[in-house]
């Protein structure tokens, strides 16, 4: 059974979607089909044996996730992008040693104010969690060893355990600024590590993902999340047109009612509490990748 040679463990809200796609353009490249397996993330098969229920589409087996590889002829580099993986490094560290343990591990960071911003955002967009989603100055007053947004940037505090257990040889961390400064010369040096041809040159025109917020957040959750009017309609319309139809309505009603992210622009107090909060973090970052950081503590 084949399985994959690298891995990108981090970090979400960091351009790993455009990552993905720009390592697919690789013909020596191959690339699990699904996106985010998470298999590396968390006991599955323990989780199954105590009896807990899992969702059918989980990857919650080593077979299962071998034969994510199965498609491979002659690639060279066989990867997957779960970028969660850094954040659970608790456990992912322990299962990537017992599958993976020669893969090359890949972590790409984004300013950790801009990435807990983004991801914010994203909450809102999607309507996750509860309806009333704590603005990013309250996560940071009032929760924020509780809240998963901001503890996915404390980025040294989980990549120094991948320095103890892995040789540094087999981790690079790269960082987001670089790829939206050169995106072709960023892939290129990522070609180089996991030892593929560096010279080609992937098309990085387009971008994976425009970030947008709800104008109204109400409407948001209703044509997002299941509830009683929008089943109700949905079976109404059932009738007289195909799925396909039906999800495109619903997809204009959701663009209607979206605006730029620059009407959820992050405050200058916002601004001033996350850098605090990550202060000390990044400076360790900085000594742990021999990287300066100073951008990432402006206000």
């Amino acid at each position: 059974m084949k399985s994959p040679n690298f891995l990108i463990v981090g970090v979400q809200k960091a351009g790993t979607t455009s990552i993905y796609r720009y390592l697919k353009q690789h013909p020596q490249v191959y690339l699990s089909p699904v996106k985010e397996t998470n298999f590396l993330e968390k006991d599955w098969e323990q989780r199954i044996a105590d009896g807990n229920s899992e969702n059918s589409t989980k990857i919650n087996t080593f077979e299962q996730y071998c034969q994510l590889f199965s498609g491979v002829e002659d690639e060279i580099a066989l990867g997957e992008a779960s970028p969660n993986y850094l954040f659970h490094y608790k456990t992912a560290i322990e299962r990537i040693k017992r599958y993976v343990p020669d893969a090359k591990l890949i972590a790409v960071l984004r300013n950790p104010t801009e990435r807990a911003h983004s991801d914010h955002l994203m909450h809102i967009r999607d309507a996750i969690g509860s309806p009333k989603v704590k603005s990013l100055s309250e996560q940071v007053k009032f929760s924020a060893h509780k809240s998963f947004i901001l503890r996915k940037g404390f980025y040294a505090q989980q990549l120094k355990h991948f320095y103890e257990q892995f040789d540094r040889e087999k981790i690079r961390v790269y960082l987001y600024e670089d790829l939206c400064k050169d995106s072709i010369s960023f892939m290129q040096e990522m070609y180089r590590f996991i030892g593929v041809d560096d010279t080609l040159k992937p098309d990085t025109s387009r971008r994976a993902q425009t970030a947008q917020v709800p104008k109204n957040q109400s409407i948001n959750r209703m044509l997002r999340k299941q509830n009683p009017l929008r089943t109700a309609v949905a079976s109404t319309l059932k009738v007289f047109l195909p799925e396909e139809k039906r999800q495109a309505i619903r997809q204009s009603l959701i663009n209607l009612n979206s605006a730029d992210k620059s009407h959820g622009a992050l405050s200058q107090e916002e601004r001033a509490l996350l850098v605090d909060l990550y202060r000390e973090d990044i400076l360790e970052l900085q000594e742990l990748i021999d990287r300066d950081l100073s951008d990432w503590l402006k206000v």
